[in-house]
């Protein structure tokens, strides 16, 4: 009778091991796809984030009628500053403190360009 417990609880301890070794090699699997959705999920904000800003501007700055107005600009700077990215807020700097019209037409393309560059890029 003891080692028939004996048989029991040292199979009973084994089954326990080889279900932890099975958990513990799902948990790492699902913590690696926890990881890649997030980093996906980062991304599509930050594409949204710019689709934003893309869209604000052509709505208030390139089908403007006249001059845009301080409360335009202030959206539009927040908007590209929420999107944290340098290369971008360079490009809208260079945009922004632009002086003649013909500089300003060179940097709204390159801002556009590196816009729809980072859209590209961080699918």
């Amino acid at each position: 009778m003891a080692k028939k417990n004996k048989t029991i609880l040292i199979t009973i301890i084994l089954l326990l091991m080889i279900g932890n070794v099975f958990f513990g090699f799902k948990y790492l699997t699902v913590q690696k796809e926890l990881k890649l959705i997030q980093a996906n999920l980062k991304k599509q904000e930050i594409n949204q984030k710019i689709l934003n800003f893309i869209s604000l501007f052509i709505k208030k700055v390139l089908k403007a009628k006249g001059e845009v107005d301080f409360e335009t600009r202030l959206k539009l700077e927040n908007a590209v500053r929420e999107i944290r990215d340098k290369e971008i807020l360079e490009k809208w700097q260079n945009f922004t403190n632009s002086q003649t019209e013909e500089e300003a037409q060179e940097n709204v393309k390159d801002l556009l360009e590196i816009l729809v560059d980072k859209i590209n890029y961080s699918q």
